[in-house]
């Protein structure tokens, strides 16, 4: 991922989403391209025109923090967005991302035993770990049986983007498909940002932009977020529709990883039918014979 390249694509992206109106300032007439022009930002950020451009041109090594937070306040970036762009800034300087050393790709398909030892104490609820390329590293019991159109019978480490975009059974276990995929893209992109020498990253947004249009679509426009907490929709193929609560939580000891956790309200019929998987995952494993 070429740095000025990404740096041209964000705020080129940033700055047609943004409308004279939102930013305050009058329409001027018919308008060529959507959003601001050049000069409307460089004047909201208190830069010359000749410095803005330069900047969108992707030369943005070297500049100072306080004419970046202007370009994210003229640009009403959001915090995360404002975040990418501080990345993109500090990989251009040639620095990790918050001054951490560059991931040099994790274990995939590991977790520490500890690690694990806390997912299974989560009963009521769908815990997992994933790392920085969706790679799904460790589930509770009732995680492996919520997520069994993922996992399957086992085989290479399951990837959440990789069964977004590549699975049709993704379309059936995400009522919501389309929010689906572009949270999944914007999260990677986050994750782009944040680690620009991740090779795995990379080589996963590579087979994924050749295999999938609407991933490579949604990849182009350069959307950021970070995950934290909402509410999802899924169906199920055993208990049906289910409406859960989710929190993510960064796992300290291992830079990139996230603990994610999905609950249902208490007394609603999703929870009802989350217990319903429960006993049917745990029925499914008394069946199984030891070996």
């Amino acid at each position: 991922m070429d740095n000025r390249t990404e740096v041209r694509e964000f705020l080129m992206t940033r700055r047609a989403k943004l409308t004279p109106q939102q930013a305050g300032l009058p329409a001027g007439g018919t308008r060529r391209v959507p959003g601001l022009r050049r000069t409307e930002v460089a004047a909201l950020a208190g830069v010359s025109v000749e410095y803005y451009a330069k900047l969108e041109r992707g030369a943005i090594a070297g500049a100072s923090s306080s004419v970046l937070e202007a370009i994210a306040s003229a640009l009403r970036l959001d915090e995360t967005e404002r975040a990418h762009l501080l990345d993109l800034a500090r990989a251009a300087d040639g620095v990790p991302a918050s001054g951490r050393p560059r991931r040099r790709g994790t274990r995939s398909g590991e977790a520490r035993q500890s690690l694990q030892w806390a997912l299974e104490a989560i009963t009521d609820g769908v815990a997992f770990v994933r790392d920085a390329h969706q790679d799904l590293l460790a589930t509770n019991a009732l995680g492996r049986a919520f997520y069994v159109p993922l996992i399957g019978e086992g085989g290479r480490t399951p990837n959440l983007a990789r069964f977004q975009f590549l699975d049709p059974a993704s379309r059936d276990f995400y009522p919501d498909w389309e929010a689906f995929a572009g949270m999944c893209v914007a999260i990677m992109r986050a994750e782009a940002g944040r680690d620009p020498h991740d090779r795995g990253l990379q080589d996963l947004v590579g087979e994924l932009s050749t295999r999938s249009e609407t991933f490579r679509t949604l990849w182009g426009a350069h959307d950021v977020r970070t995950h934290g907490a909402g509410t999802k929709r899924f169906h199920h193929p055993v208990v049906g529709e289910l409406t859960l609560a989710y929190e993510e939580l960064a796992v300290t000891a291992e830079p990139g990883h996230v603990f994610m956790i999905y609950t249902a309200e208490p007394g609603s019929p999703s929870a009802e039918r989350l217990r319903l998987l429960a006993s049917w995952a745990a029925d499914r494993h008394a069946a199984v014979p030891e070996p």
